[in-house]
C-alpha cells in the first residue's frame, strides 16, 4: 500500500476520527468520509496508476475495518444480494468504499435505520431505497420519509415496470407519504398501469376509490355469521371480497388490466390476484389452461374441501361467487406460460395475446360485483 505522504497522512487522521461511512469518486479521485464530527473530503494525490492507487487507498480502509488488505469480495454479486453478509459487520462493510459492500449491508436481514443512513449517503439509488423499505426498522425509523419520497419523486423517471411496482408498494407502507402523495399516485396509474399493481400489493384492503359495499353485504354477513365465528376462510375472504374495501379491490384488477404495458406487469398482477383470493382454494391440478381451470373450479364448487363445503351447504345460492373466487385464486404465473413462452410481445400486441385470460378475470370480477 504505497501511498503518497501527504494521502497516508490525512487518511489515517480520518480512520481516527470515528468513520462511519466511505465513498470514492475515482473520476476525480477524491475521498469522501462520513465520520462523528460529520463529513470530510481529501483529494487524493496518486504516485501511480490511477486505479493501482485507487486499489491502495481501499487496502488502507480494508485494514483498518477488516484487519485484512484484501477487501469486499465484489465478485459474490449474487451471494450479496441474497442478503448473506453478517448482521455484526455491517458497519465494517459501509467504511470500505467499495459499492458492491454497500449494497450487501442494503440487503442485509439485520439492517437498522441507523445503518441505513450510512447506507444512504454512500450511495442514494432507487434500487437501494427500495431494498432498505424492505425492513421494518427501516420503515418505522427516521429514514423510512426519507427513502420513501426519494422513490416518489424519482418515479416518473423508472423505465422499468417491476421497479414503478416495487416503487409504489414500498412507499405506501405504514403511511410514509401524505394523503395527498396517495391520491396523486392513484390519479398517475391510469396513465401507467404499473401502479395499480403496486398499490394491490401494498394496500389491498385500503385502495382510493368510492365504491360501497355490495349491496347484498349485510344479509350475506348474517347469514354467514356462524361460519364467520368458526374462522372458517372461505367465509371470511366472501365478506372480505362484498366489503366496500373489497369493490375498491375488483375495481382496482379491472383498471390494471385495460393497458398493461408489458409482461412483468401481467405477471405480477396475476400473482397478486392469486395471494389475495388464497385462502378460497389449496390449489389446481392444472395451472396453464384456463378453461380447464374453470372446469376444474366448477367441480370444486361440488366437491369442496371441508370449509368450502360449509359455506356452501349453509348458503347455496353463493355458489356463484364461490366459483367466481376460485377461478380467480388460480391466476398465476405459471397461466402466463403457454402464451410468454412463445412470444416476446408487449403493448397491445401483447394484450390481444392474453385477451383469453383477462377476460375471464374481468367476467369473474362483475360476478362478484353483481
Amino acid at each position: 500500500m504505497n501511498l503518497s505522504p501527504e494521502d497516508s497522512l490525512r487518511l489515517n487522521v480520518l480512520l481516527a476520527q470515528g468513520l462511519q461511512a466511505v465513498r470514492i469518486d475515482e473520476s476525480r479521485m477524491i475521498v469522501y468520509a462520513l465520520t462523528e464530527r460529520g463529513e470530510a473530503k481529501v483529494p487524493l494525490n496518486s504516485n501511480c496508476r490511477d486505479d493501482q492507487y485507487i486499489r491502495n487507498v481501499k487496502s488502507l480502509f480494508s485494514s483498518h475495518s477488516l484487519g485484512s488488505p484484501g477487501g469486499y469480495p465484489i465478485y459474490l454479486k449474487r451471494w450479496t444480494r441474497m442478503g448473506q453478509a453478517k448482521d455484526d459487520s455491517l458497519d465494517q462493510l459501509l467504511v470500505l468504499g467499495e459499492e458492491e459492500a454497500v449494497v450487501a449491508v442494503v440487503h442485509a436481514p439485520g439492517l437498522t435505520s441507523e445503518l441505513a443512513r450510512r447506507a444512504w449517503w454512500c450511495s442514494p439509488t432507487s434500487d437501494n431505497a427500495r431494498r432498505m423499505l424492505e425492513r421494518e426498522a427501516v420503515v418505522k425509523g427516521d429514514m423510512g420519509p426519507v427513502l420513501s419520497e426519494f422513490l416518489i419523486e424519482h418515479l416518473p423517471f423508472e423505465e422499468d415496470a417491476l421497479a414503478m411496482i416495487d416503487s409504489v408498494k414500498a412507499s405506501l407502507q405504514h403511511d410514509l407519504i401524505s394523503e395527498e402523495q396517495k391520491q396523486n399516485l392513484w390519479a398517475k396509474a391510469k396513465m401507467k398501469g404499473a401502479y395499480f399493481v403496486g398499490f394491490l400489493q401494498a394496500i389491498p384492503d385500503a385502495l382510493p376509490g368510492d365504491a360501497g359495499a355490495h349491496k347484498n353485504y349485510e344479509s350475506i354477513k348474517e347469514k354467514l355469521k356462524p361460519l364467520i365465528e368458526q374462522q372458517n376462510k372461505p367465509a371470511k375472504l366472501l365478506l372480505r371480497i362484498m366489503s366496500d374495501s373489497g369493490q375498491n379491490y375488483l375495481n382496482a384488477i379491472d383498471a390494471s388490466l385495460k393497458r398493461p404495458s408489458d409482461q412483468n406487469v401481467v405477471v405480477a398482477l396475476f400473482m397478486t390476484i392469486e395471494n389475495y383470493f388464497k385462502d378460497i382454494c389449496p390449489g389446481f391440478e392444472n395451472r396453464r389452461d384456463i378453461e380447464l381451470i374453470i372446469d376444474e373450479a366448477r367441480l370444486k364448487c361440488q366437491q369442496s374441501n371441508e370449509e368450502l363445503a360449509a359455506l356452501r351447504n349453509l348458503a347455496p345460492e353463493l355458489e356463484p361467487y364461490l366459483h367466481a373466487m376460485l377461478v380467480l385464486s388460480a391466476y398465476c404465473e405459471e397461466l402466463t406460460f403457454p402464451v410468454f413462452g412463445q412470444t416476446d410481445a408487449v403493448g397491445s400486441v401483447m394484450r390481444k395475446r392474453i385477451k383469453h385470460l383477462t377476460d375471464p378475470v374481468k367476467q369473474k370480477t362483475s360476478i362478484l360485483r353483481s
